[in-house]
């Protein structure tokens, strides 16, 4: 049994996760593992045939094909978006009228970015979504600040397809997955359903696993994260951007100037649980002093991390099927790999406890589009209770999915600092801060890399 594989058994069988696979590039060489069953209802061996979702790691996917259009000359960066969708209409005219491509792909529209509006499976899917876009709140100023943002990526498809003259889709497949040869990466249902596939689960408070259900995510929502694939095709997209731009056959898909433009910050974003810079929908941080190059994605129960570091040639992915626990365990596996193989250790931050008094400005309640965020003084720092919003309640039930069980999250704040780190549970290690006003009045807190904006204070 290969190191990985023990890592992977040893701690999916710990934490409860029902299946997951994970990869490593590293001296040139791939290392796979695979863990549990496709499904607790179904159950099939995990292997290396095994399609998991991959969810938002595909933004990847959407930036480097809006860059392959750029060196083709049919994008420009810096162009409004408005260059490629005139009908582009946003409750914002000014960001409506100013947003660039760039913009879309490194989360500083400010407008909502988590809508879940669901536009059908027909190919106007995007053309629909982007309509619905008018009714989405500005949240902050276009370019203020960072804040994750899901619906700027499905405007992003929507440009690529208009650009391409085809469906997202088809254009992902024309631009990347055909010369990459990722024969294992896939978009809709009827060409995985054919295929060993993953199905995602919620582990409940009693220890039990459910299926999650629906399966899929609204087709809207492929530019922002719809694609499934086995460990073997992330591997080859990991390649692909450890290289210099070629296809396996030797044709060259992007320059490395542009490879490496990909890779570098375009804003930096100090303290969030993003990382430490936003490059062109790469998230990017440093660990033990050397550059990580990565994202990570979630979906109905299903979870993915992909982390490169690019001066060691080395890539670490890991897709489970599972959550809260799936995210764990792709995170452990994550950082067991960076530390086994290339002796990195990301530093953990120091928290101190603080007094119920020091903690009163950070307390109240929050939003986002989604989510209400309850903030409460609790054991020296904070406890987080996140709740989905009613219209995304109706909306989840809808689609036949159930709002997943969320303790709250107990967090410590970093002394003298606005930043905090989750201190115990599933999302232990994860980072984010809180804003504050031009008064010094704290007006929103980070959170997932999301800002929620503060709209009550507790009394």
């Amino acid at each position: 049994m290969n190191d990985l594989q023990e890592f992977l058994t040893a701690k999916a069988t710990e934490l409860g996760v029902p299946g997951a696979t994970a990869g490593v590039i590293v001296d040139g060489k791939e290392i796979t593992a695979f863990h549990g069953v496709t499904s607790v209802e179904n159950p099939l061996d995990v292997d290396e045939q095994t399609l998991f979702q991959f969810g938002s790691t595909g933004k990847t996917f959407t930036a480097t094909a809006i860059m392959r259009l750029v060196e083709q000359g049919k994008v420009d960066l810096d162009a409004p978006v408005r260059t490629y969708v005139p009908e582009l209409r946003l409750k914002d005219e000014d960001a409506a009228r100013d947003v660039t491509v760039l913009q879309l792909l490194n989360h500083v529209a400010g407008w909502e970015g988590d809508s879940l509006h669901d536009t059908g499976d027909g190919d106007d899917c995007l053309e629909r979504f982007v309509e619905h876009m008018a009714t989405l709140q500005q949240v902050t100023k276009l370019g203020e600040t960072v804040s994750y943002n899901n619906a700027s990526l499905s405007l992003a498809g929507h440009v690529i397809a208009r650009v391409t003259g085809t469906t997202y889709e088809q254009a992902i497949k024309d631009l990347l997955l055909d010369p990459l040869g990722l024969d294992m990466t896939f978009f809709k249902p009827n060409d995985i359903m054919t295929r060993r596939f993953a199905v995602g689960h919620e582990l409940k408070e009693d220890g039990t696993v459910s299926v999650a259900r629906p399966w899929a995510l609204p087709r809207s929502g492929a530019p922002a994260g719809g694609m499934s694939a086995t460990v073997g095709d992330q591997l080859a997209w990991a390649r692909f951007h450890l290289g210099d731009g070629t296809a396996p056959d030797g044709t060259r898909l992007l320059s490395q100037e542009n490879l490496t433009r990909m890779q570098q910050a375009t804003r930096e974003t100090p303290g969030s649980a993003l990382g430490d810079a936003i490059g062109i929908s790469w998230l990017l941080k440093t660990v033990d002093g050397t550059p990580v190059v990565g994202h990570g994605g979630t979906t109905h129960g299903q979870y993915s991390d992909f982390n490169l570091v690019p001066s060691r040639g080395f890539a670490v992915t890991c897709l489970s099927n599972c959550g809260p626990n799936g995210s764990q365990l792709n995170h452990a596996v994550t950082q067991w790999a960076l530390e086994h193989y290339l002796g990195l250790k990301e530093a953990e931050l120091v928290t101190a406890e603080r007094s119920e008094d020091d903690l009163a400005e950070f307390t109240g309640s929050f939003e986002t589009i989604a989510v209400t965020v309850e903030i409460s003084a609790a054991r020296g720092g904070l406890d987080c209770l996140i709740a989905p919003k009613p219209e995304m309640l109706r909306a989840m039930r809808e689609s036949g999915e159930e709002a997943p069980e969320q303790p709250p999250l107990h967090i410590g704040l970093v002394e003298g600092a606005d930043t905090y780190v989750v201190t115990e549970g599933p999302a232990k290690g994860m980072r984010g801060f809180f804003t504050r006003d031009a008064s010094g009045r704290v007006d929103g807190v980070h959170m997932g890399g999301r800002l929620a904006s503060r709209v009550a204070v507790n009394a």
